[in-house]
């Protein structure tokens, strides 16, 4: 337990236990926004081919998780570059986070036929940790 508690103040002091926080936060609402236009679409647009919503979705909450992240999640670590350099590294990161998500619907939703909300599990799990790590080291470190 003391450890626990000595890790945590290490990750205070660091500024990372702050930076998590405001991360989960964004990405709950990021999350939100994802969800509210991905299940419409596999809903109604998209019924028998799930992942064919997972690019509408995620540009939707991509745009608005740039923001919530560069403004809030990492202000204040690292640097910002204004040269398009770290907007384009925060695509791949994105890139990576839409390919994700596009495989665990695919093979979830659409190849064993899993309900269409059941994606979002590893999409809110996996995804997010994988992101936060790449656009803290790479994008905003």
């Amino acid at each position: 337990m003391a450890s626990l508690i000595h890790r945590l103040d290490d990750l205070r002091r660091s500024g990372m236990l702050g930076q998590l926080i405001r991360f989960g936060i964004a990405g709950g609402i990021s999350t939100v926004i994802y969800s509210a236009v991905y299940l419409p679409l596999v809903w109604w647009v998209f019924p028998n081919l799930a992942v064919a919503a997972v690019p509408f979705a995620f540009a939707v909450a991509v745009t608005c998780g740039f923001f919530l992240h560069s403004f809030w999640s990492f202000k204040g670590h690292g640097s910002r570059d204004n040269s398009g350099r770290q907007h384009f590294k925060f695509l791949i990161v994105q890139g990576f986070g839409l390919l994700l998500n596009a495989l665990f619907t695919w093979v979830l939703a659409d190849l064993m036929h899993y309900p269409e909300w059941v994606p979002l599990i590893p999409i809110v799990t996996v995804t997010p940790v994988a992101t936060f790590a790449l656009n803290r080291q790479w994008v905003f470190g």
